[in-house]
């Protein structure tokens, strides 16, 4: 996989941390950037929000047409059946991003990796193998897709995880988001699991959360 293309929002100049935000499955990295300022986050915050659009894949369960995809789902079983060779090519183009940031300045620790659906499922390969502490995982609407694959890496394993679910979810049952938190309490991991009634989407209840995660992880003012 190549480089992946992103949209950058910087909150300040000079930001000393970053927020890598990747959306679902036939959305772009325009899905979450109105998002930003309903944060609310303090207004000294620098912060660089980096969302990267996915490549276009062959997705099975649409008839293989192809659309902006982190991976391909061949069938919407219980537990999703999923290209694991592609998700997990997609989390290292996610950690060619990490190590960009760090590059240009950021501590691992001051970066978190956000995502929604595909990209959250994404988002748990990431956090969860990264060989440095990153500042958190956000968990959207998702599921833990690599469970009985992943090779953690002890550097994350008190890494702060957020998981965030609609009850009313027809595409990602709510059940998934649960069953998501209740391997990885198994696993030994401090995940934090919140629902709403909600769709597949996200309210303004979560994203106020979310920035008060944000907030706080980071030791912002």
């Amino acid at each position: 996989m190549t480089t992946l293309k992103t949209i950058e929002l910087e909150t300040q100049s000079n930001p000393d941390a970053a927020v890598i935000w990747l959306h679902g499955l036939g959305a772009s990295g325009h899905d979450f950037e109105p998002v930003v300022p309903e944060l609310r986050l303090p207004e000294n915050a620098r912060i660089r929000f980096i969302f990267p659009h996915a490549p276009n894949l062959p997705v099975t369960i649409n008839g293989g047409m192809s659309m902006p995809a982190w991976y391909d789902i061949m069938a919407m079983d219980i537990d999703r059946t999923v290209d694991e060779k592609q998700l997990r090519q997609s989390a290292e183009a996610i950690v060619e991003l990490i190590e960009r940031e760090k590059d240009r300045g950021i501590d691992s620790q001051r970066i978190i990796v956000a995502g929604f659906s595909q990209g959250g499922a994404v988002a748990y390969e990431v956090g969860l193998t990264y060989a440095e502490r990153l500042g958190g995982i956000l968990a959207l609407s998702t599921y833990f897709a690599t469970a009985s694959s992943i090779q953690p890496s002890e550097a994350n394993r008190a890494t702060p995880i957020r998981i965030y679910h609609g009850t009313h979810d027809p595409m990602v049952p709510e059940s998934l988001g649960r069953k998501s938190y209740e391997t990885l309490q198994e696993m030994g991991y401090g995940a934090s699991y919140e629902t709403y009634p909600m769709d597949h989407s996200v309210c303004l209840e979560e994203i106020l959360d979310i920035g008060q995660f944000i907030t706080r992880q980071l030791q912002l003012g």
